[in-house]
Formats: structure tokens, C-alpha cells, sequence
């Protein structure tokens, strides 16, 4: 039956090729054949491999330098992301918080990391979630204790539900150990004297149990424990020991009780809260009020505040501040990745941007390269304004028509393994510049390119921007768009900062000021910005009415044109890397790479889904119900180029 199968599907497929490869053009045909030039559009490259031990190794000198800052009286506690609610009870797809992913690259919600560096037996502590079945059945796999410890590199994973026991602990100020069967997986045996435990198997669902499950809502909320019964054996050390047993156990098992005169391994952050020394470290955004990212860690700083510990709640943000501003090789493989899947993504929109009629039609050619490219997805809404659409910054509905003659602004960003790019260009609907859109377009290009050459190490994003303001203020000033350089008119026209760092975040944490390095990567985004109603809303004094009228007369031969052209810039040793180099920047680039990107866009041909197996093996990600597919591509998964 299988090879049946097999064979129906083989000559299903020979024959949608057979059909598709005449209607190829044969300009096109020669192009695979390699008579033509290389095509301009740059197909992202496939994603980068790592070795896995290369990569563990990493995590756990970040978490090496993390306990280095937090010191031997310190204990930082990190808390998965919650999961966001779209509406109702439909969530968005999950994603991990941002620093726990740093340390971990673990994706498990529910999950807690603890770094005590004091404390050499269990210096780190994972607490995971068991596995659960009908969790599983409805939201998907969840990690093994085998399988986050081969992810992070963490050698102690405790079950979820010991956190809160463990937290209380502190209070106490009595070690705690959970019963064996809670310790997941331990890598400090020798040490402590507790034996390593087999991991228990996912739990099998008898009939009752499948039965019940017809009850569950559509959203089960899981992860809800029975309560612990909390039993502390003393020891010699003057230290208890507590465990924790089910509530309906009759029987309560603790781990085994240390030597006479063992340590427990919190002697030293324990005594230093005997001092009033101790401290506990937690993500604590800054602003007034709730933040729905960081809830846990909000009320989790008011609760031990108001505590009389010993314990000091400190913010652990500006250590990871620090540590992120600089990429690892790891960490610019991965970001060099998004910014690839990006580029493509924008080059595919340029040249199908003079067929399209809605901004949207363009936007789903952006984000369909996305998921093709297995892309996380985007790293922020894409931004497509056509026309007086793209002098708003933030314009994210796409729902303006596509009209020739019109600017395009696209501020786009693929995610790639938690790292996005953010990458924009503007450029002609018809392929080429009116004298109006070129005269701006060249400012702000110019503006750029001031930004880059003071980019080296030492320099910072201040000096970055002064010298691409500077650029856009002589521009202005020229045009006749104002007509004071010193005074604070360019804010009609240019509102924002030039550059922010990028990396996990598309605005990502970092010190503004600080001063550059290799490995920091910052976007050089300057921009001017014509709004149709800017002179509107100018207030009625003698001043603004007279620079009113004097730029008027300018203003309507400029009106509606927005353009920000944004780059993705690695500091190195010697000054700078553009990452986002594949697109072209220059009017007279642009208008060549949309006449021949358009040529490429137009010789494609729509198949039917490739037989599931040969799409994987070739490195198609998604199997969709239909899909355009490029006679360059229809070679490429034969194995022709």
C-alpha cells in the first residue's frame, strides 16, 4: 500500500513540474542555467548550526559572569514569561522572557531559574515543570529534566511546585531539600549525599483518566499542585532540613538527612542575611505602575521589601544590560540570520510592490518570507505606509491603495531564535524617484552616511545622531523647509532619535551613552517626515503664522513624502559592519535593483505543495496548500543550483 502510495504521489508531482516548467520564461531558464547575471534578490542563506556543546558552554559562562556580579551573598530568581492573552481564552503564541532565554535558551513556560553562588552544592537550580499528559494533549510538548538540562546546561532541576517551599525557606532560614522524587535530576550526588534519581516516566492515562478529560474546557488551566506538607528534620549543624510530601500521601518520604556535620550549602548567604548582607536579585522593570511582563517580579520585590529577612531586593536589570550590549559570535550569527530572512523579505517587496493595489498585499509578501525562512516571526508590526501613509512612524494597519508615483516605507523585522532585525527602506511604487522624493530621499542618505562615519569604538549613539541632525538641519534649511538651523523647526520634519541597540529587543536594553564597542550592533535610522497636515496645527502667534507663510510656498511641493532609511550596524575593531549591506541605499541602486527585482517577481509560477518529505528535505519549512515558487527555486529543490 505504501509503495502504491508512493508512486501516485511521485507521478503527481512529475507531473505539476512537467507542467510548470514551460510556462518559465526562458530569459529565466537561462538564468538557473548560469547565462545570466546573479539574481538581486538575496535568498537568506540557510540558518546558522551550532555546536551543542560550543553552545552549553556559552550559556554557562553567562550565568558564570551573572553569579560573578551577584556575589556569594546574592540569589537571583528568574520567572518564565506568562503567557499573553490575545482575548478571551485565546493566548498569543508563547515566547520566553528574554534574559531567562539568555541564560537557558529554554522555552518551558512555568519554568524558574535560581543562580545561588554562595552556595557550592547547588550554586544553580532549575525548577521544570513534570511533564503532564493531558497538558500535552492540548498545548504541546513540554521539556524532559533530560532535555532542559541538554538545552541549558543546568544540573539541578527540581519539580516547579518546590519553588514556593524553597522561597520560604529564607524566611526560615533552614536549607531546604525536596524529597527525592522532586528532584528531577541532581549533578551534586557527592556532595550532598542524595541519591540521583531515576526520572519518573510521563504518567500513563488509564480509561477513568481519559474519560475525564471529555470534562476539561477547551483551555484547561494547568500546572495546579495538591498542597505540600511541610516536614523539617533538624540537624547538627543547627540548619533544619525541610521536605515536602503530598497532602494525600499517608506516608511522608524525605531525602536523606545530611551527616552530623555536613554543610548544607547555605551557610554563607544565610549568614549574611543573619547580617542584614543578603540580597535578592529580580528583574524589576522601571515606571510607575504594573507591568504586564514582569507581574511575578513586581509583586515578588513588595513582598520580600516588606519582609524583615536580611534579604535586600535589588533590580538585576543593569546586569544584563551590561552583558547583552555585547554579542557574542553566537549571538551575531543568529541576529545576522533575522536581518538576512529581512532583506530578502524586503527585496521580494520591492519588486512586487508596482503590481500590488493595497499596502497589504505587500505586507503579506514581508511576512510570508518570514515563515518561510523559519522565522520566529516578526520582532515588531511591520510598518508598510504607501504615499502620505508613510510619513506616520508607527503606521501599522496597511490598509492605504498602492498608487504609482507614490513613496513606499517599509520598517520591517524578522526574529530569528529570539534575535530581530529591523531594517527599513523607502523606495518608488513605480520604480523610479520623482525629483520632490529624490531631493528628500538624498538628505536623509546623506544623514545616514554622516551617522557611519563617526561610527568606531569609543564613539556612542549621541554622536551618531548629532552628526546625522546636523546633516538633515543643512538639508532642510536648504530646501527651504525651515529657516533657522539653530532652533528646534527640524522637529516638524525629523522627531525621532537616529539610533537605538539592537539585539533580543527591537529597542533593546542598553545604556544610551555608552561609549562603543566591538560586538554592540545599534540601527543608523535618521528620517524626514512631510505631513499633509503638519502646518495645521502650528500655533497662532506672530512667529509660527510667519514661518507659516514663508515655507507654505515649499511645503506643497513636498507634502506627503516620508522617507527613513535604516540600516543594522555592528561595531568592530576597526570602526563598522552594515549587517543589512544586501539592499541597495542609493536612488540610482534603488531604481536599478526594483527594475530588475520586478523581472524576478514576475517569472514565478504558482505549484501546488511539493510532495511533504521532498520539501523538508530540501529545507521548506512550512507545507502550505499552494505557494508561489521561482523558476530559480524550482531548480533549487531539485538540487540544480
Amino acid at each position: 500500500m505504501k509503495h502504491k502510495n508512493f508512486r501516485r504521489q511521485f507521478v503527481s508531482t512529475a507531473l505539476l513540474l512537467s507542467l510548470a516548467v514551460p510556462l518559465v520564461p526562458l530569459s529565466v531558464r537561462a538564468g538557473v542555467a548560469g547565462n545570466e547575471p546573479a539574481p538581486v534578490i538575496r535568498v537568506a542563506p540557510p540558518a546558522p548550526v551550532f555546536d551543542d556543546n560550543e553552545r552549553v558552554a556559552e550559556l554557562v559562562a553567562r550565568r558564570k559572569r551573572v553569579a560573578e556580579q551577584i556575589g556569594p551573598k546574592g540569589v537571583l530568581v528568574m520567572f518564565s514569561a506568562e503567557p499573553r492573552i490575545y482575548t478571551n481564552d485565546v493566548d498569543y503564541e508563547y515566547r520566553q522572557e528574554n534574559n531567562l532565554f539568555y541564560l537557558t535558551h529554554l522555552k518551558q513556560k512555568g519554568a524558574t531559574l535560581v543562580i545561588m553562588p554562595g552556595n557550592a552544592q547547588t550554586p544553580e537550580i532549575l525548577f521544570l515543570p513534570r511533564r503532564d499528559p493531558a497538558a500535552e494533549t492540548w498545548t504541546g510538548y513540554m521539556y524532559s529534566p533530560e532535555q532542559a538540562r541538554k538545552i541549558s546546561g543546568v544540573a539541578e532541576i527540581w519539580e516547579a511546585k518546590e519553588f514556593e517551599p524553597f522561597m520560604r525557606s529564607f524566611r526560615t532560614r533552614r536549607a531546604y531539600r525536596p524529597e527525592n522524587k522532586n528532584v528531577l535530576l541532581t549533578g551534586t550526588t557527592a556532595t550532598t549525599g542524595v541519591a540521583t534519581p531515576v526520572t519518573p516516566p510521563v504518567p500513563k492515562m488509564d480509561v477513568s483518566t481519559a474519560a475525564a478529560q471529555a470534562a476539561i474546557p477547551a483551555r484547561p488551566v494547568t500546572g495546579q499542585s495538591a498542597p505540600n506538607i511541610r516536614v523539617e528534620t533538624p540537624s547538627a549543624t543547627g540548619v533544619s532540613v525541610s521536605a515536602t510530601a503530598p497532602a494525600q500521601s499517608a506516608t511522608v518520604t524525605t531525602s536523606a538527612t545530611p551527616p552530623a556535620a555536613s554543610p548544607t550549602g547555605f551557610e554563607t548567604i544565610f549568614a549574611a542575611m543573619q547580617g542584614g548582607e543578603g540580597t535578592l536579585y529580580l528583574l524589576i522593570p522601571g515606571g510607575e505602575g504594573e507591568n504586564r511582563e514582569y507581574r511575578q517580579e513586581q509583586k515578588s520585590a513588595a513582598q520580600w521589601a516588606q519582609s524583615a529577612t536580611g534579604l535586600n531586593v535589588r533590580n538585576a536589570f543593569p546586569i544584563f544590560t551590561e552583558m547583552r550590549m555585547r554579542k557574542s559570535e553566537m549571538e551575531l550569527k543568529n541576529l545576522q540570520h533575522a536581518i538576512d530572512i529581512t532583506t530578502e523579505a524586503l527585496g521580494r517587496a520591492m519588486g512586487m510592490a508596482g503590481r500590488a493595489q493595497w499596502e497589504y498585499e505587500v505586507e503579506a509578501e514581508v511576512e510570508y518570507t518570514f515563515k518561510r525562512r523559519n522565522a520566529d516571526f516578526w520582532g515588531y508590526p511591520s510598518i508598510v505606509g504607501c504615499g502620505p501613509n508613510a510619513t506616520t512612524l508607527h503606521y501599522e494597519t496597511s490598509q492605504g491603495q498602492v498608487k504609482p508615483g507614490d513613496l513606499f516605507l517599509m520598517d520591517v523585522g524578522a526574529e530569528y531564535n529570539h534575535y530581530t532585525a529591523d531594517v527599513t527602506r523607502s523606495f518608488p511604487v513605480n520604480g523610479k524617484f520623482t525629483p520632490e522624493q529624490a531631493e528628500i530621499y538624498n538628505i536623509v542618505l546623506a544623514a545616514q552616511e554622516a551617522g557611519m562615519k563617526v561610527t568606531r569604538p569609543g564613539a556612542s549613539i549621541p554622536e551618531v545622531h548629532a552628526a546625522a541632525l546636523e546633516t538633515i538641519k543643512d538639508g532642510l534649511l536648504r530646501l527651504g523647509l525651515i529657516t533657522d538651523k539653530n532652533s528646534d523647526q527640524y522637529r516638524m520634519w525629523f522627531m525621532h532619535g537616529t539610533s537605538h541597540w539592537l539585539g533580543m529587543n527591537v529597542h533593546d536594553v542598553g545604556v544610551r551613552g555608552a561609549k562603543f564597542e566591538p560586538g554592540m550592533v545599534f540601527t543608523n535610522e535618521p528620517g524626514i517626515y512631510i505631513r499633509m497636515d503638519a502646518l495645521d496645527y502650528l500655533p497662532n502667534t506672530p512667529e509660527a503664522q510667519k514661518f507659516k507663510a514663508t515655507v507654505q510656498p515649499v511645503f506643497e511641493k513636498y507634502k506627503g513624502i516620508g522617507v527613513r532609511i535604516e540600516d543594522d550596524i555592528l561595531v568592530t575593531a576597526d570602526g563598522y559592519r552594515n549587517m543589512s549591506v544586501a539592499l541597495p541605499r542609493t536612488v540610482a541602486d534603488i531604481e536599478a535593483f526594483i527594475a530588475k527585482a520586478a523581472k524576478e517577481m514576475r517569472a514565478s509560477v504558482t505549484l501546488p505543495s511539493l510532495l511533504p518529505n521532498l520539501r523538508a528535505r530540501h529545507g521548506f519549512v512550512s507545507i502550505a496548500t499552494s505557494r508561489s515558487l521561482s523558476a530559480r527555486e524550482v531548480a533549487h529543490s531539485h538540487g540544480d543550483e
